[in-house]
C-alpha cells in the first residue's frame, strides 16, 4: 500500500485533505445561533437595508412594507443574536449592523439563492 491510498477515503481516488480543526463547541453553538436569527425572510430584508445605512423602525416598516410590531420583533431578535445595535436618537432609535462580517453572510446567501 502506498502513502498516497494510504490516506485517500474509500469514496475518493484522491488524497483527502489534512483535517480542519473543530472549534469547541460553544463557539459552534453561537454560530448556529447566529444562523438561526438570520434565517427569517424579513430578518434577512433587514440585515440588506442596514448594510447601506444605519435605519429607523419606520424606514424599515416603510421599504419593507410590514407591520412595525414585526419589524420590532425580528429587531428584537437580531438584537439579542448580536447582529444589530440600536442607539437612542429623540423618540427614534437608529439601528445599525455590529460588523460587516454578518452583511456578507445574508448577502452572500442570496447571491447564491439568486443563482439557483
Amino acid at each position: 500500500m502506498t502513502a498516497e491510498t494510504a490516506t485517500a477515503h474509500p469514496h475518493n481516488p484522491y488524497r483527502s485533505p489534512a483535517p480542519v480543526p473543530v472549534p469547541s463547541r460553544s463557539v459552534l453553538e453561537d454560530a448556529g445561533e447566529l444562523l438561526r436569527a438570520l434565517a427569517a425572510p424579513v430578518r434577512i430584508a433587514i440585515v440588506l437595508q442596514l448594510r447601506e445605512s444605519p435605519r429607523c423602525v419606520y424606514e424599515l416598516v416603510d421599504v419593507l412594507g410590514v407591520t412595525q410590531p414585526l419589524v420590532s420583533q425580528h429587531l428584537r431578535i437580531l438584537k439579542s443574536a448580536g447582529v444589530v445595535h440600536g442607539e437612542r436618537s429623540g423618540r427614534e432609535v437608529l439601528y445599525e449592523l455590529v460588523d460587516d462580517h454578518l452583511a456578507h453572510i445574508v448577502v452572500d446567501a442570496v447571491a447564491h439563492a439568486e443563482e439557483g
